[in-house]
């Protein structure tokens, strides 16, 4: 079996022209020579580096195989945007689809060879007729000698010569292939060496826990990416004025994301009125109304693919009513409760703990709660998951729900160190025809989330200037108001 059956050209579609010979040669002939000076490093080279040897010592002697994965398609010969996989870009800082990180087991550590895509450049006729990758279609890549030279590794090949490569050390060197990126990859090498699905896991594994700690540059490209959001949340408050529907809000941020970023990292929730109370709502398309509350839970990330995850739960017409602010001040509670529980040495539960305490007692205290508070927390019952659902924190990083390979005992169960960035995110969720919520509660939907980093004494909100007081909410909205949009 080859590596990346799919690398042929495709077949032309049935709109395609033909191409008859003399514009085959018409076409690649009389460009100017591709120039010969060296891309720019990418930006954190040594971090990059300091990743690769770090995932060698790990794994001495044995072949390990990191694939970004492939464009894939949307409709007919259309794709999604490419996004590079979140393991092989923090081990390598690069974009590009098809691509795949080998490092080569050898005395004192690892050869780290990068295969990618060649530039065959424009003489070659895939450059115009190859709609998938050809450089008119979809813009030049960047190239083998130009890839070792940017990504600072030892080796650089074309990743057709993959099999090639790899077919022997492969059947004598044990391997662990990253998966759920490429199933090409993955399928070969099932047939190439003795497979242990373990060992492919612990790769997996030891590789989100090496993103439970954040670099300093890491950081602050968080920072970057949460003042970014920062200010599409105010794009989304100026629009509210006018906004007819959850889509015209959805647009509004999409702007700023792709204006300061790469794009949003996850679907943006824009739930107005009883959508609030879908924990997930992202087909916005009900109508913004005055009176009703808007969640608004997006984040922009950023071309380093770090993303924000950030909620404020919105009063349209600018004010809460005295419900809204109830439910909404209760939310907020909760949220102190858990910002003072993250701090090093704690459990990661412990946040959640002690949010949920918080919440059952304002559920008691509102009368949606009929059952004494120990009652409803007890484990056996849990009766505030009605309400609630979600536990308020995740690691968050290049992936909105960072980590996620990592085992339990070093993530949920484990305790947290300095360096670790989560979310903080309690919420409400009334449904509109829930009997057991006085009537006067019912539709109201709030969640408040903040990043926030663990510090040596404690833990820094980086989402910290984003408004959560419902007097500054209130405050935020009307200076956003008396100004023109940015």
């Amino acid at each position: 079996m080859s590596f990346l059956k799919d690398k042929q050209p495709p077949k032309p579609a049935s709109h395609d022209p033909l191409t008859p010979p003399a514009l085959l040669a018409f076409m690649t002939h009389r460009w100017r020579a591709k120039s010969k000076r060296k891309p720019p490093r990418v930006t954190g080279l040594a971090a990059f580096q300091k990743r690769r040897a770090a995932l060698s010592a790990r794994f001495p002697g044995e072949l390990l195989v990191v694939p970004t994965g492939h464009e894939r398609v949307r409709a007919n010969d259309t794709h999604y945007p490419f996004r590079p996989g979140t393991d092989f870009y923090y081990l390598t800082g690069n974009v590009e689809p098809d691509c795949v990180l080998v490092l080569e087991p050898r005395r004192g550590g690892h050869r780290m060879v990068l295969y990618v895509e060649p530039n065959p450049g424009k003489t070659d006729a895939t450059f115009f007729t190859d709609r998938a990758k050809g450089e008119l279609w979809v813009g030049p890549r960047l190239g083998v000698s130009e890839s070792k030279h940017r990504y600072g590794v030892d080796e650089c090949r074309p990743i057709k010569t993959l099999e090639e490569s790899l077919a022997k050390v492969a059947r004598t060197t044990p391997t662990r292939v990253l998966r759920g990126f490429s199933a090409d990859a993955e399928a070969w090498f099932k047939g190439a060496r003795r497979r242990v699905e373990e060992r492919d896991k612990e790769l997996g594994e030891f590789l989100s826990e090496m993103r439970l700690r954040k670099e300093p540059l890491e950081i602050k490209e968080l920072q970057k990416a949460i003042d970014a959001t920062e200010r599409g949340f105010e794009d989304v408050i100026h629009r509210l004025g006018v906004a007819k529907s959850e889509r015209e809000v959805e647009g509004v941020f999409f702007l700023r994301a792709r204006t300061e970023g790469n794009d949003v990292g996850y679907g943006t929730i824009a739930a107005c009125g009883d959508h609030a109370c879908t924990l997930h709502w992202t087909k916005n398309d009900g109508s913004v109304k005055k009176g009703d509350l808007l969640l608004l839970d997006a984040g922009v990330e950023l071309a380093t693919l770090y993303t924000a995850d950030i909620t404020r739960t919105l009063p349209v017409s600018g004010r809460f009513s005295r419900e809204q602010r109830l439910v909404y001040e209760l939310v907020l509670e909760a949220q102190r409760a858990g910002f003072a529980a993250v701090r090093p040495g704690n459990d990661f539960l412990e946040p959640n703990k002690a949010a949920m305490k918080v919440l059952t007692e304002g559920l008691v205290r509102l009368g949606v709660l009929r059952c004494s508070v120990e009652e409803a927390l007890e484990p056996e019952k849990q009766f505030y998951r009605r309400y609630t659902l979600h536990n308020v924190s995740h690691m968050l990083g290049m992936d909105v729900h960072d980590c996620a390979k990592a085992r339990q005992e070093t993530y949920k169960y484990g305790t947290r160190v300095a360096g670790m960035l989560l979310t903080v995110e309690p919420g409400l969720y009334f449904q509109r025809d829930d009997l057991t919520v006085p009537e006067r509660f019912r539709g109201i939907g709030v969640r408040i989330e903040d990043d926030v980093l663990v510090t040596r004494s404690g833990c820094r909100i980086l989402s910290d200037r984003i408004p959560r007081e419902t007097r500054d909410v209130e405050a935020w909205m009307r200076r956003v108001w008396g100004r023109k949009p940015a």
